[in-house]
């Protein structure tokens, strides 16, 4: 498998670098002496060219089941995804569902190796990895559909608390406009988590659980027939999402929430975020505030 070079820029702003390799896009940002941000930035870039290839040597490892995966890969990023999903057994769950957070966190860990910054952070298509020194905080805001992107509400990080990783799965990371397939039909689900990586992971099982089994409105198609490489292979996945009734959005929202609130209770997130047709539930208040 070959790849385009990777290519590096700063964007127009002047404050932030584009990394962009095959798929994968990442956002770059670091506050502090401006010495110290070009040291993170070359740091980051030195970094990067090498992830794609890599990842792409062990992919049909990672593309498996996690109950098919018994020894550790060799990639550090690959590693990153299969400890995030491992913590999730017996779900099913391969460590594709954590490879945006994954990159995100390795691409921030040699960006801020030995920098002075006050907050750093590298964004992979809305997957977040985020650095905060002392006293620093990170707000970002919440979209639920790619075609309609007015902020719904926003979530924060603060260096008191653990939480380092943002993600968001579902349906406005699918079909709507992403690189990846729901299970469910949650519109987004949006979670803080300690690393990257494991928010990512639990961002796909909660908006995997929002769903109404089943029903009629919730068109499907097998993963494959829309991807032959899908590592969700013949499982059904949600493609259109007609008329539903304001119970059975309630019903499917409070499916989803069971499950974040299982995740949280076992200490594997620390908020949700659930949204579906302009509804929401929260799990972790009040460190998510869903806007009205």
């Amino acid at each position: 498998m070959t790849f385009e070079p990777a290519t590096a820029r700063l964007l127009p702003d002047g404050r932030r670098l584009y990394l962009s390799h095959g798929p994968i896009d990442l956002v770059v940002e670091a506050f502090g002496d401006p010495a110290e941000v070009h040291r993170a930035y070359d740091q980051a870039q030195a970094v990067f060219p090498a992830i794609l290839p890599t990842l792409a040597e062990e992919l049909s490892l990672l593309r498996r089941p996690m109950d098919q995966i018994t020894d550790a890969p060799n990639g550090p990023v690959a590693r990153r995804m299969v400890a995030a999903c491992r913590a999730h057994a017996p779900a099913f769950v391969t460590p594709m569902a954590a490879v945006a957070g994954a990159v995100a966190e390795y691409v921030l860990a040699h960006m801020v190796r030995g920098r002075h910054l006050s907050r750093a952070y590298v964004n992979n298509g809305g997957d977040i990895a985020v650095y905060l020194g002392a006293g620093q905080s990170f707000t970002c805001g919440l979209v639920a559909d790619l075609h309609l992107p007015a902020l719904c509400g926003q979530v924060s990080l603060r260096a008191e608390r653990p939480a380092r990783g943002i993600a968001t799965s579902g349906r406005a990371c699918s079909g709507q406009g992403g690189r990846s397939f729901s299970l469910g039909i949650a519109d987004a689900v949006t979670v803080l988590a300690d690393t990257a990586a494991a928010a990512d992971v639990a961002a796909t099982l909660i908006a995997n659980a929002v769903d109404l089994p089943g029903h009629p409105s919730v068109m499907r198609t097998p993963a494959r027939d829309l991807d032959p490489d899908s590592d969700l292979g013949a499982r059904p996945v949600t493609v259109d999402l007609g008329p539903l009734s304001s119970g059975e959005v309630h019903q499917a929202l409070r499916r989803g929430e069971r499950e974040a609130a299982r995740l949280r209770w076992s200490g594997l997130i620390e908020a949700a975020a659930l949204l579906l047709r302009r509804r929401y539930a929260v799990v972790g208040q009040p460190l998510m505030l869903a806007a009205a």
